[in-house]
């Protein structure tokens, strides 16, 4: 008994691992980039203010006579690209409110100060891509989107034509919060992407199979076609019954036929395809 122990201890056992790692997949996960909630892209402002015109004068100067005929230098003390920003600001926002209030003195209804915060959100949005580390602006920004989209969610409950009309003119996405919070974890994701590995491994398998079986198909007609004329002689030569018809081998024939018709296109496609990648 001893000396069996020791024979079994001195060879050595060879485990063979019948399942697979993660690592073995070789799938990779990595981990998607947070989008700031300031970005147009989580605000939902698909478009950007137009440029400003560089010969744009002040609001209260604009029908101006005596500028008309004034010197260059004179003029440029009265452009808005010389100005402070908050006067290209307050020029924006006049703009986009004309394009959505309902008459020449509205300033309070829901579009107009939607309008309003789109045009200060837009000029806060360039700012930030000049001075990202603008802490003061930042939180105005967040500020003001976070109340455009309740105001957005408001329109959306009493008006659902105006809301959508208002989201056209403006060019906005409404993108309300998600009703369930859900973090992204690596666990998670890597379950979902060794499925989906798991679903195309079993695709691609499954058409091989199947293309295999296509290529077994005539050498498997041609090999029955010999034994049902075979069988049908046999039959006659003693005198039993036939249980192999004309029919049937005529059928096998003809479906032979085609499958033979059928690869010979497909090789000649082939063929084609590569003789014109070749030539280009």
């Amino acid at each position: 008994m001893n000396k069996l122990l020791n024979i079994a201890q001195a060879v050595q056992r060879q485990f063979v691992r019948e399942y697979a790692f993660k690592s073995d997949l070789k799938i990779k996960w990595v981990r998607p980039e947070k989008i700031p909630c300031i970005k147009p892209e989580k605000s939902g402002d698909l478009s950007k203010l137009p440029p400003l015109n560089a010969d744009e004068l002040l609001l209260e100067y604009k029908d101006c006579k005596e500028l008309e005929n004034a010197d260059d230098s004179v003029k440029s003390l009265f452009k808005l690209t010389n100005n402070a920003n908050h006067l290209t600001t307050r020029y924006y926002r006049d703009q986009m409110v004309k394009e959505v209030q309902r008459h020449a003195q509205d300033y309070g209804s829901m579009e107009s100060k939607l309008a309003n915060m789109t045009a200060i959100i837009r000029r806060y949005q360039e700012h930030m891509d000049k001075h990202p580390r603008d802490k003061m602006i930042k939180v105005r920004l967040k500020e003001l989107i976070d109340k455009r989209k309740k105001f957005l969610k408001y329109l959306r409950r009493w008006d659902y034509p105006r809301f959508e009309w208002i989201l056209e003119k403006l060019d906005l996405v409404y993108k309300p919060p998600p009703e369930h919070f859900h973090w992204i974890t690596r666990k998670e994701s890597l379950q979902k992407l060794t499925n989906t590995y798991c679903e195309t491994l079993k695709e691609e398998r499954l058409v091989a199979y199947h293309n295999e079986l296509q290529a077994q198909k005539i050498p498997f007609l041609e090999d029955a076609i010999r034994k049902m004329e075979f069988i049908r002689k046999e039959q006659i030569s003693c005198d039993i019954p036939v249980t192999v018809t004309e029919e049937q081998i005529e059928q096998s024939k003809k479906e032979l036929a085609q499958l033979v018709e059928q690869r010979e296109a497909a090789a000649a496609v082939t063929s084609k395809k590569q003789d014109e990648d070749s030539f280009n």
